[in-house]
């Protein structure tokens, strides 16, 4: 899958290399000409600088001066001809949460005639409406307002910019029905408005390459004017709330080549038109309530398919169809979809990336299974019904997660957990299966974020050489028969998040250099055989007293004070 986001990111990047007029481009690298700016843009800018109350980026700080084309205004770019403004790039990290802006977007940007581009992206508190004058830059051709907090409707005078090629709104608070008279742009190719709370939706952009709608509160049924959209590459409808049948109108997307519509109320058959579409290599219709019989896909049905997912629908596929096993792809997710007896036996193998057959009634088939899948990076095979011991899998070398935990599952935890195990791998869950043995030794150099192995039949002490597992984040030992104590080195994993140690046997204290660890959010210690004070920092001291009932005699907040000695 990652293949394929970087596939999607390649596309994204080369559309706005082509959109953007070469006269931009050498404005942006090219200051062979210096005309001082004009001062209504200067005046324009300054308005917009004034309405950012705190500015946590210090871009804005460079902003000082009468010539904000000179090259020192961060974000501003200029036709070094004219000295007009013509395009505004602001834009901030959506990781790193100190780094903001915080005020409205000021009207005044909306006199910026000349302006082009105008990207204030990922400043989180940005808040307050689209300032209608916005309509009024008939030049512009990109607007991204991502990433913000901006509220209220989308203003429906932005449907007079008639240069417009790209409007993205992800990621705010934005409300209401999508404005019919975005319908007017003629020049527009992508078209993303997900993460908000829009209610309506809309099919008369005969020029889009590029739709995103997806995390808001779409109703209704799809509208069969979408359908004509012959340009549409990218349509992703996913996380709404969606009802009704796919048309067999879906055909007409001929230029179609990702599909993304899970997590909606759609039912019915899948249409055997979808086969049609020669272009497609991302099919997501999980998450719906589509019932049997899935289409009969034969021939060139669906040649560029790479990736698909029909998980947690209303399907009894009983085996995986052969359209499916047979094919070359990349990712196959049929989770939920009720598969019986053996695991599957892929044709291309070696073309696998990731593969969900979790929540299935699977049995058996694991020998030889992970032959040839060379290639394969995450496996889900939870909640299934599969018996074997752990000595009969060798898992691919470059695997990064996997997911085994609710079957029936035995031997010893180092067969898949020792010395050899892969540097690449990130998620391990084999917890609630009847797993024996000790927790392993660990050496340096394992990438491990999550450790789960609760539910099980280990044994032994928990290993101090856990700090090794510096990545880590998450760790999961509950429901065993684990003895000792807690490893003081525990408190040398500062990127931990979940720690779940109940239901052990677990004697001593709880060590003070868990105080060590600042990002924790779950902590859990309960029956076990734990005595002394509780570590009185933050979070230790404020979670509540059910983390750490049933044990021997621990004392301190969140539990009563302890006894002092006379």
């Amino acid at each position: 899958m990652q293949i394929l986001s970087w596939v999607s990111k390649f596309l994204l990047l080369s559309f706005f290399l082509d959109v953007v007029s070469p006269l931009s481009l050498a404005q942006t690298i090219s200051p062979l000409q210096t005309s001082v700016c004009s001062e209504a843009d200067r005046v324009a800018l300054l308005g917009f600088k004034e309405r950012i109350v705190k500015d946590t980026t210090d871009i804005l700080s460079s902003w000082i001066g009468r010539d904000c084309c000179g090259g020192d205004w961060e974000g501003v770019q200029c036709n070094p001809a004219t000295g007009r403004v013509t395009g505004l790039v602001l834009q901030g990290s959506a990781r790193e949460s100190g780094i903001y802006m915080r005020g409205t977007l000021s009207p005044a940007l909306g006199s910026l005639a000349f302006l082009e581009v105008m990207v204030i992206s990922g400043m989180k508190h940005i808040a307050g409406p689209i300032p209608e004058s916005f309509s009024g830059l008939t030049r512009l051709a990109q607007l991204v307002l991502e990433d913000n907090s901006l509220e209220g409707n989308i203003p429906p005078g932005l449907g007079r910019l008639p240069s417009l090629s790209t409007l993205s709104l992800n990621g705010n608070h934005l409300r209401g029905q999508i404005p019919p008279s975005l319908g007017n742009f003629k020049k527009l190719q992508q078209l993303s408005l997900a993460r908000n709370l829009l209610s309506d939706i809309l099919g008369h952009f005969q020029n889009l390459t590029f739709i995103d709608l997806s995390n808001n509160q779409l109703s209704g049924l799809l509208p069969a004017s979408l359908f004509s959209l012959v340009k549409l590459q990218d349509l992703s409808l996913d996380h709404n709330q969606l009802a009704g049948r796919i048309p067999n109108q879906i055909a007409g997307l001929k230029s179609l080549t990702r599909l993304s519509l899970s997590s909606n109320g759609l039912t019915g058959q899948i249409p055997a038109s979808i086969s049609s579409l020669q272009n497609l290599w991302y099919l997501n219709l999980s998450r719906n309530g589509f019932s049997d019989p899935l289409p009969v896909i034969q021939g060139r049905g669906l040649p560029s398919l790479l990736s698909v997912d029909l998980s947690n629908n209303h399907l009894s596929l009983g085996t995986v169809p052969g359209w499916i096993k047979d094919r070359e792809l990349s990712d196959v997710h049929l989770a939920g979809c009720k598969l019986q007896g053996n695991l599957p036996k892929f044709t291309r193998p070696d073309s696998l990336s990731s593969l969900d057959l979790s929540d299935n009634l699977l049995t058996g088939g694991i020998a030889g299974f992970f032959t040839n899948m060379s290639n394969l990076q995450k496996l889900k095979l939870s909640n299934n019904q599969l018996k074997f011991d752990l000595s009969e899998i060798k898992l691919p070398d470059g695997i990064s997660s996997i997911e085994l935990q609710s079957n029936q599952l035995s031997g010893l935890l180092s067969r898949i957990l020792n010395n050899r195990t892969s540097s690449f791998l990130e998620v391990l869950d084999v917890s609630g299966n009847q797993i024996s043995g000790t927790i392993p030794e660990f050496v340096e150099g394992l990438s491990l974020k999550a450790l789960i192995i609760g539910s099980n039949k280990i044994t032994g002490q928990f290993p101090g050489s856990i700090s090794n597992l510096k990545e880590l984040e998450r760790i999961d030992i509950s429901r065993n028969h684990i003895t000792g104590t807690i490893p003081t080195t525990l408190g040398l994993l500062s990127n931990l998040q979940w720690l779940d140690l109940s239901i052990n046997s677990l004697t001593g204290k709880i060590p003070a250099s868990l105080l060590g660890i600042t990002n924790l959010r779950h902590a859990n210690f309960r029956a076990n055989r734990l005595c002394g004070e509780i570590p009185q920092g933050r979070p230790y001291n404020i979670f509540p007293a059910g983390a750490y009932a049933h044990n021997l005699c621990l004392c301190g907040k969140p539990l009563p004070l302890c006894r002092t000695k006379k």
